[in-house]
């Protein structure tokens, strides 16, 4: 498992006790990833562990719209975030839902043939625009699409590109097989509601989820996220929040270092800064400015997800 992470070295998760180890048992339940890496690089810290399976369950996997659906929407934001660990993931899980063709159109970079799949796909690439889909199944798109906001920082920044040893996924036969692996799980009707049990902290609901499973998820995930800026000083938390407030954080900010201070001397707000807004970006010579023997691997997750909500807070106040 190691070699999936960057910079951290999370626990196993056959050593995991507790709310975590109740987490996996619904992964394998719910998702048919007992230990998917997108969610054992948070297992340090329970709060985003529980905070972010919980929106991802409730937005993604349960609900009335059809999975198929929310897979582009949730492969539109991972491909406009760059982040290729994301989009490989939903081509397998398109081929387990059985759309194999459009799985494939997906993976070779051509648009969906159906146009309803084109829009689905084009407003998960910017959500800032009009919604291809009743009012009342934006809790679950919009669940979706911010949910993947937030969980496509924290791998571009924490977890190595392939989603697969040797880059395996790479190749149809093994997409096609994965998927197939997870046909069962992917095709059942879940209850909306079971991981709200597992949450560790709560926050306000948004608007647009309000009374919903999905709106009691978001608020638990962002109070977590919010926790790492106690990492920051007040200076710093000002100079993410002003910087971030100037972009869009759909778009990907210019290469030139004019919104990002050195790395000698402000190396946690860079940090915070990159994964808000180019969480590829982050260097092992980056974290090394930072850390200090004070900080764990539970600090540089919480300071990740500092950044990453910044900016889905800032794309949400958009809409």
């Amino acid at each position: 498992m190691t070699t999936a992470f960057r910079f951290t070295d999370p626990p196993p998760p056959s050593t995991a006790t507790g709310v975590t180890a109740d987490v996996y048992a619904q992964l394998a339940s719910d998702f048919g990833i007992a230990r998917a890496s997108t969610f054992v690089v948070l297992s340090e810290s329970p709060p985003l562990l529980t905070g972010a399976w919980a929106l991802l369950r409730e937005s993604l996997l349960a609900g009335r719209v059809s999975r198929t659906a929310k897979e582009l929407v949730a492969t539109g934001v991972s491909l406009a975030n760059r982040c290729p660990f994301c989009v490989d993931a939903h081509t397998v899980l398109l081929h387990a839902t059985g759309d194999h063709v459009l799985a494939e159109r997906i993976a070779r970079g051509e648009e969906p043939a159906d146009p309803e799949h084109q829009r689905l796909l084009a407003w998960g690439r910017d959500i800032r625009g009009p919604r291809p889909f009743p009012a009342e199944q934006t809790a679950e798109h919009l669940g979706t699409a911010l949910t993947f906001h937030f969980i496509n920082r924290i791998v571009s920044a924490l977890l190595v590109e392939d989603m697969l040893p040797r880059g395996a996924q790479k190749y149809r036969v093994v997409r096609s097989a994965a998927g197939r692996s997870l046909a069962r799980t992917v095709r059942r009707e879940l209850r909306p509601g079971e991981s709200l049990k597992l949450l560790q902290t709560s926050g306000p609901e948004p608007r647009w989820a309000a009374g919903q499973a999905v709106g009691t998820a978001y608020g638990a995930l962002r109070e977590a996220a919010l926790m790492g800026a106690g990492l920051l000083s007040d200076d710093d938390q000002a100079l993410v929040r002003k910087t971030v407030a100037a972009h869009d954080c759909v778009n990907h900010p210019s290469l030139s270092a004019d919104w990002l201070p050195a790395r000698e001397d402000r190396p946690g707000a860079r940090l915070a800064l990159l994964a808000a807004l180019a969480p590829y970006r982050i260097t092992q010579e980056d974290v090394t400015a930072w850390r200090t023997s004070r900080h764990t691997g539970h600090c540089l997750v919480h300071l990740v997800a500092y950044g990453a909500m910044t900016a889905v807070e800032r794309i949400e106040e958009q809409l």
